[in-house]
């Protein structure tokens, strides 16, 4: 096979290589807090990076940091977030990269609002609901937020004391207290297969 150079790229159409033609799609991995999102991501993301896809994991805890420091986490703010979110991922898939993104959003109207800017220019959005139970996602408490929130050190977590609006009809629901990681990044990379995006 021939490659195709652009200037300042050296993307090419070589098996392996990127393309700059793929399509870019948001994958948004919605769930309480420890339920395993960016974990599947990161799996979901090496496995499509080996086969030459671009891909970006938009990590909540950067994004806060980077993009929305200014945010607390009232309802009016987490909205405002996740806005900025979607923006970003939008931005990024239009160009044909693969938007990872493990992000709570817990409320439904605000992820509705990100799907629908998706729709509005054509560009791919799933959203995929890691269904991991509150009890579960305690137990693992890998930033310490649920001993935390128990000891009375914090309040508004999300699934505890501030409210998670589960989606109704996802993509694709992963319950990842019931399989291994790889067998969740395996589920969400079919569902990309069958929407023509992997």
């Amino acid at each position: 096979m021939t490659s195709t150079s652009v200037t300042g790229s050296q993307e090419t159409h070589e098996e392996g290589q990127l393309s700059m033609t793929e399509q870019g799609a948001t994958v948004w991995l919605t769930g309480l807090p420890s339920a395993g999102k960016t974990t599947i991501a990161r799996e979901l993301a090496e496995r499509l990076r080996t086969e030459g896809h671009r891909v970006e994991i938009l990590d909540g805890d950067e994004i806060r940091e980077f993009l929305s420091a200014g945010l607390g986490f009232s309802r009016e703010d987490r909205h405002t977030n996740v806005q900025r979110i979607g923006f970003v991922a939008e931005l990024l898939a239009s160009h044909g990269v693969k938007a990872l993104v493990p992000v709570i959003a817990p409320y439904a109207d605000s992820r509705e609002a990100v799907r629908k800017r998706h729709q509005g220019v054509g560009t791919a959005y799933l959203e995929v609901h890691v269904a991991t139970p509150v009890e579960v996602c305690s137990v693992r408490d890998v930033k310490g937020l649920y001993a935390k929130q128990a000891a009375g050190e914090m309040s508004g977590l999300t699934g505890v004391d501030d409210p998670y609006e589960a989606p109704e009809d996802p993509d694709l629901r992963i319950e990842s207290h019931t399989q291994s990681v790889r067998e969740s990044a395996d589920a969400l990379h079919a569902l990309l297969t069958e929407r023509g995006l992997a």
